[in-house]
């Protein structure tokens, strides 16, 4: 049998939890564990504000072209690099709806740019879809055969599907085709380059992205 003394002392003993020393030691262990955690994210964080301004941008055309062909009206796509962040509008343009179909616009990440950042192909042999020479982040404007002034910022919808500029009037789609593309980038980052084609004829939109061959230096890949 113990004696009252040494069961009184093992209570305080058992009793006594942990020291200060003892506790700040362990919030050190979480803090340079979490501060670990949080730097080996930020690359990952920022291919994913990348794919997101990608998949806006892409999605934004494919539901205008889609909308168009469907509501059997033009549907409008206009880019802008004048603010930050930069933006992509969708809108219905035929006067019959009224204004009740409103224009959407959607915003890229703040360090998500429509930009070309220096190294990518500028020969229009390796441009996406051969579009352009890869010096205007927005280039649009451009004829089924690649040709044409570009650097157009706006498309329009047509209801057989098609891409076409403002020639003939405003959404009327009697103009011309309007083939072209655009680039997004995080600024001073080129291999986190993206870009989207559009052809006119078909209105056919594809993805692209940037890698580095080594040697062979960068070239788009298909998405």
């Amino acid at each position: 049998m113990r004696s009252p003394q040494k069961n009184s002392a093992n209570r305080r003993h058992n009793a006594r939890g942990f020291s200060l020393l003892e506790m700040m030691v362990v919030v050190l262990i979480v803090l340079l564990v979490s501060s670990l955690g949080f730097i080996s994210l930020q690359p990952a964080l920022k291919q994913e504000r990348v794919s997101n301004a990608y998949n806006t941008v892409l999605s934004a055309m494919r539901l205008a072209r889609d909308s168009a062909v469907a509501q059997r009206t033009s549907y409008v796509v206009v880019m802008s690099a004048a603010t930050i962040p930069h933006t992509i509008t969708v809108s219905p343009t035929f006067a019959g709806f009224n204004g009740a179909l409103k224009s959407t616009t959607y915003r890229l990440p703040d360090d998500i740019k429509f930009d070309v950042e220096p190294g990518i192909p500028t020969q229009s042999s390796k441009t996406p879809d051969s579009f352009g020479t890869g010096s205007k982040p927005i280039d649009f404007g451009y004829t089924a055969t690649g040709t044409g002034a570009g650097g157009q910022n706006t498309i329009y919808f047509c209801p057989d599907g098609s891409a076409q500029d403002a020639a003939g009037g405003a959404g009327q789609c009697g103009g011309n085709l309007n083939s072209g593309v655009v680039y997004l980038a995080r600024q001073g980052d080129l291999l986190s380059s993206r870009a989207i084609t559009v052809w006119g004829a078909t209105g056919r939109i594809r993805g692209w992205r940037l890698y580095n061959q080594g040697a062979g230096g960068t070239v788009w890949t298909r998405q």
